[in-house]
């Protein structure tokens, strides 16, 4: 009887033991409260006055603050998302044009509660210019560049991507200047591409006064064929991109820009949008479909 007693005693104490162990692990996650006070800044890097959706090179800065928070789960608005703690982070916007993006947050409490913010920007991101672009027709800084009279071809033109009877050939196969066969008056255009920014050139033409415009042309830019007096003062941001045209990197850079407007780069050859076939560090050819779908080509070298 006394084996039993001292048996159960032992047993009673190992179950108070255990229960005490219990005891001690509960845990407590406090109260369950909401984020509150969540605020959401956004700013677009070089956004000033002239340029209210940035520099063109996608950057905006992100400030995320609220309490009661233990992070943030950020929706850009362009496909991607990120976890990320209260304070500033930079995300940048890859797509090139203008495009409005809906950011939104949403703030992660204790015990799952949450928040949710949202807010649109409008962004400029400008197309990635390869170096070698850049640093051709800038030299990091400032070129100037005119006709490069003394080169066969300087000025020409061949068929377009459309022509119904001639296929494409990517040189001036119809026409092809000679060397100083065009007139003085042609000759005088100073063009100056200038980096603007990490990612953009803007172009300053002096034509002198005047330029000379094809003859099919002249309906394009309202003017008559010929020399015309026109006015080309002012800086011109370019938009860069891929080019579209049927050919390989045999032929062509595959990088085109656009001149703002009916923009042009010495002669009228109506058309603002020309595609870079060659670039080095003194020389530059490029090409063009006029209105009338034909391909027109232009050479320039450093001044």
């Amino acid at each position: 009887m006394k084996t039993i007693v001292k048996s159960f005693s032992l047993f009673a104490i190992g179950c108070l033991t255990l229960l005490s162990a219990c005891k001690k692990e509960e845990y407590s996650f406090g109260e369950l409260k909401n984020p509150s006070g969540l605020a959401l800044t956004t700013a677009l890097q070089g956004a000033a006055t002239a340029t209210p959706n940035g520099d063109g090179s996608g950057n905006v800065s992100i400030t995320l603050a609220a309490s009661n928070v233990i992070n943030f789960k950020v929706d850009f608005g362009d496909g991607q998302t990120q976890i990320v703690s209260p304070g500033t982070l930079v995300h940048q916007y890859a797509n090139p044009g203008t495009f409005e993006y809906t950011i939104t947050v949403t703030a992660n409490g204790k015990g799952g509660a949450v928040s949710n913010l949202s807010k649109k920007i409008t962004v400029l991101r400008l197309f990635n210019i390869p170096t070698a672009i850049m640093t051709g027709l800038t030299g990091g800084t400032s070129k100037i560049w005119i006709a490069d009279k003394a080169a066969w071809g300087h000025l020409g033109v061949g068929p377009g991507p459309n022509n119904p009877t001639n296929p494409e050939t990517f040189w001036p196969s119809w026409y092809g200047a000679a060397a100083n066969e065009r007139t003085a008056a042609e000759y005088d255009d100073e063009l100056t591409f200038s980096k603007t920014g990490p990612n953009s050139i803007s172009l300053v033409l002096d034509n002198k006064g005047q330029t000379f415009i094809i003859p099919d042309y002249a309906g394009y830019y309202s003017l008559a064929a010929g020399m015309n007096t026109l006015s080309t003062t002012g800086a011109k941001a370019l938009a860069f991109t891929d080019a579209t045209s049927n050919t390989t990197s045999a032929n062509s850079t595959r990088i085109k820009f656009t001149v703002p407007g009916h923009g042009l780069l010495s002669w009228g050859v109506g058309t603002s949008t020309y595609e870079i076939l060659a670039i080095t560090s003194t020389t530059l050819s490029v090409r063009s479909i006029g209105a009338d779908g034909n391909a027109w080509y232009q050479k320039f070298k450093v001044k």
